[in-house]
């Protein structure tokens, strides 16, 4: 079934909508925690000045098509030994307008898609820094309850150690017991201070990320009961709509498009060099030897200039009036022509050149096509692996907390040592540790389906929920 088309409306709306301001005191979720590391990138901030600065650039280089006015004022004294002193004064405007230059223009498209590529680097900059805070989370989530589980599993040791020993005194149990129970016991408290360490640092780290002097409250949880939310029974119908989606909003292959485009523009800019640019003069100038000055004159004129790697012709036309204030006047015109024969033959492979460019663009574009949504596909599976994987640690546990119970029946009745139960208890310890762990890679799979579709955190509950309805249509 195509579900492409049901999905893309409502998941634009998801795309534009921005991180809202967030108290740095407040509980924080993942998309918080991605939007204040974006906040505090120093870097990010850089790039952001940088593309403000590119974009006033471009926009003043529209001046290229406004009327260019120039002013000039001169006085030319020469003092003579033999023959007459001359002094000339000159005082002048210009004007030059251009009318059509398609260089200029496509110059300035391409420019502008410059720019354009260069926003959607930056937003892949601001989705990475974003991620890598959503990764510091999770990572802290994972490191916290695996913590806690190892210091209630500490707990329970050491009161098995208490009772050991008693029996150890009644005669009841070996030292040898005794001694090997203080090893793990060694081990267990050696494990806790190491895993205290490593989470401190990272706390730290993820603080510093997200530029707080604090870690605020985390208000996200490794959730060892919650399932996958793209559910098996969805797979046939996730996988495509998730292929699809992919195909049309994923970072990657919207570069693509950028970089095919551009390679497009100017593929177009090097067919069509040859197209002359026409512009038109105007200038108006008062001479004279003294002031007041006495003569003026003005004159229009149109300048065409044609371009091309074998041709090069530039032609002006100029006519205008020269006048006194006694009244005379004279009639001026001008014809320029200059013509270059092969002035530079080697700019005919451009053309060839930017052809070869946007070949390539558009067979890397193909290979990326194809990839994403072959891993769009595989990322709904992984899904479903993933929580397949969760489900089996999850019954382990179950299954383990079960024969603890019978392994304490058996030590009641002396079939077991109690050294051997404290060994159980640590396996068990294990189990629960692989749980917390199959349930953050869950989570970590669930946020790569989101990446690659393009979304905020927690936007796979919409897709689901789309999924769904167009599933019962």
């Amino acid at each position: 079934m195509n579900v492409s088309h049901n999905v893309i409306l409502i998941f634009l709306i998801f795309l534009c909508s921005n991180a809202h301001g967030i108290d740095k005191n407040a509980p924080i979720t993942f998309a918080d925690a991605a939007a204040l590391a974006v906040a505090a990138s120093a870097d990010l901030n850089h790039s952001r000045a940088s593309q403000e600065i590119m974009e006033g650039a471009w926009k003043w280089g529209l001046r290229a098509f406004l009327p260019q006015l120039s002013l000039n004022i001169s006085e030319n004294d020469r003092l003579q030994v033999s023959g007459a002193d001359s002094f000339v004064k000159n005082y002048g405007i210009n004007l030059d307008q251009l009318i059509w230059d398609y260089k200029t223009t496509m110059t300035r498209k391409l420019e502008r898609m410059e720019i354009d590529l260069s926003e959607s680097r930056l937003d892949r900059m601001t989705d990475e820094i974003g991620e890598s805070a959503i990764a510091a989370y999770r990572n802290t989530l994972s490191s916290r309850a695996i913590l806690d589980i190892k210091i209630s599993a500490l707990s329970v040791l050491e009161e098995q150690r208490r009772i050991l020993n008693e029996e150890v005194r009644l005669g009841l149990a070996l030292d040898v017991d005794l001694a090997s129970a203080d090893i793990n016991l060694a081990d267990a408290k050696l494990d806790i201070y190491s895993l205290q360490l490593e989470l401190a640092e990272m706390e730290k780290q993820f603080a510093e990320l997200m530029g707080l002097e604090t870690l605020p409250v985390l208000t996200e949880k490794v959730d060892i009961n919650r399932s996958a939310k793209i559910i098996p029974l969805y797979e046939m119908t996730a996988a495509p709509a998730a292929s699809s989606l992919a195909r049309i909003q994923n970072p990657d292959l919207t570069e693509a498009r950028h970089s095919i485009a551009k390679k497009q523009m100017e593929y177009k800019f090097a067919s069509s060099s040859w197209i002359p640019s026409l512009r038109l003069t105007g200038n108006f100038n008062l001479t004279g030897q003294r002031y007041p000055l006495t003569r003026y004159n003005w004159s229009v004129g149109i300048n065409i200039d044609f371009s091309g790697p074998w041709i090069q012709n530039r032609f002006a036309a100029q006519a205008g009036w020269e006048l006194s204030t006694l009244g005379k006047y004279d009639q001026t015109a001008m014809l320029q022509n200059s013509f270059t024969p092969i002035p530079n033959p080697a700019a005919a492979y451009g053309r060839r050149n930017a052809a070869l460019s946007l070949a390539l663009e558009e067979e890397k574009y193909a290979v990326i096509y194809e990839r994403i949504g072959r891993v769009a596909a595989n990322a709904v599976e992984k899904c479903v692996l993933t929580e397949q994987k969760r489900s089996l640690a999850r019954e382990s546990v179950t299954l383990g907390i079960e024969r603890c119970r019978i392994e304490e029946i058996r030590l009641g009745l002396g079939h077991i040592t109690r050294h051997k139960l404290m060994e159980i208890l640590i396996e068990q310890t294990q189990r629960e540790i692989s749980l917390i762990q199959a349930a953050t890679a869950l989570i970590e799979a669930e946020r790569e389906l989101e990446r690659l579709l393009n979304l905020k955190p927690g936007g796979l509950d919409d897709f689901i929920l789309i999924i769904t309805n167009t599933d019962k249509e």
